[in-house]
């Protein structure tokens, strides 16, 4: 099984940058909160953020079933194993070149 990453361009680092930016703003309010609504907040923010990288950066993936059917980026992120979309979540944030600590966000 592989997955194909896009690859970063000036352009493509600009629109990403642009979709996670107000993201990144809240999920840095909500943990500075000490309560758990805030944690909680800022838990699904990431997950959204998250989300974005997958749907930005995950081109294909290739050598994967999922339900009995190849597996498509859309696929895997809704129905596929939850360790694989986090290893093509790490490998799109590798290709962005985020730090280890960047890449928890």
């Amino acid at each position: 099984m592989e997955f194909v990453i896009s690859r970063m361009s000036f352009g493509r680092r600009l629109e990403l940058m642009k979709s996670v930016r107000d993201l990144a703003a809240r999920i840095e309010y909500f943990d500075a909160g000490r309560d758990e609504k805030n944690r909680m907040e800022a838990s699904l923010l990431g997950a959204q953020m998250d989300g974005l990288y997958l749907s930005w950066g995950l081109a294909e993936v290739n050598g994967l079933l999922v339900d009995g059917v190849a597996a498509t980026p859309e696929s895997l992120v809704s129905r596929g194993p939850e360790a694989l979309v986090q290893e093509a979540l790490s490998a799109i944030k590798a290709e962005c070149g985020l730090s280890e600590s960047e890449r928890k966000n």
